[in-house]
């Protein structure tokens, strides 16, 4: 039996780069503050607006308060989205064919309305996708719609309910060692991808590998 694909989207199929947002609200911030927001953790305000107990204009207060801006809304719409990088199209492809080949995949992020908007958004210019990134895989689960987010077990749980998948004929791609514990812990297998390895990379080694126990892959060796 061919594993399910559980994708996480930032770091794996949309690339990041977390330093960018602070930085963004620094340059807002009256008294230079930049916004606690990391890979690794992240503060109360913007769990609140993950899980959907926020609302973008609620968000978008929290944040002059708390990190003192002086900025519009779309200023600060601006540098929330500074983070948010490219799609690189042999990722997409990369995926149609393992759906052709039968795969059943989803996508499990953490994420909020403004940042869904603004990549369906910039996914509908460049490659014609009417449902954002919805139109690549055959279910998402984004944290802002279930009410829960990743390292917490419950969202993981929703997903394979509704997939109807079993933990050990999934594989789980992630790039945050924290949300790759828990799938561990879950009974998931998984692909961590830590740099400088990508999903064209090292998926499809992965894949030859499925269902042996395999270790996480190695970054290449350097060469002198």
């Amino acid at each position: 039996m061919l594993p399910n694909l559980l994708f996480d989207f930032g770091g794996v199929i949309i690339d990041i780069d977390y330093a960018r947002t602070p930085e963004a609200f620094r340059r807002l911030s009256r008294r230079g503050l930049a916004a606690e927001y990391s890979q690794a953790s992240q503060a109360e305000l913007f769990d609140l607006v993950e899980t959907g107990r926020i609302s973008p204009a609620e968000f978008r207060q929290g944040l002059r308060e708390l990190y003192d801006l002086d900025a519009t809304d779309a200023e600060i719409d601006a540098a929330w989205n500074a983070l948010l990088l490219d799609v690189p199209a042999e990722r997409l492809a990369l995926i149609g064919e393992l759906r052709r080949q039968g795969h059943a995949t989803a996508l499990l992020s953490n994420t909020n309305q403004l940042h869904i908007e603004e990549v369906n958004r910039r996914l509908a210019q460049q490659y014609g996708f009417k449902n954002g990134i919805a139109d690549c895989l055959d279910r998402v689960f984004y944290s802002q719609e279930v009410g829960h987010r990743k390292p917490g077990e419950e969202i993981f749980h929703h997903a394979l309910r509704e997939m109807n998948w079993q933990p050990a004929d999934t594989l789980f791609i992630e790039d945050s060692p924290q949300h790759i514990a828990t799938a561990r812990r879950l009974g998931l297998r998984v692909l961590h991808l830590a740099p400088p390895l990508t999903l064209t990379t090292a998926l499809p080694a992965a894949l030859r590998a499925f269902p042996s126990e395999y270790p996480e892959p190695l970054a290449p060796t350097p060469t002198a």
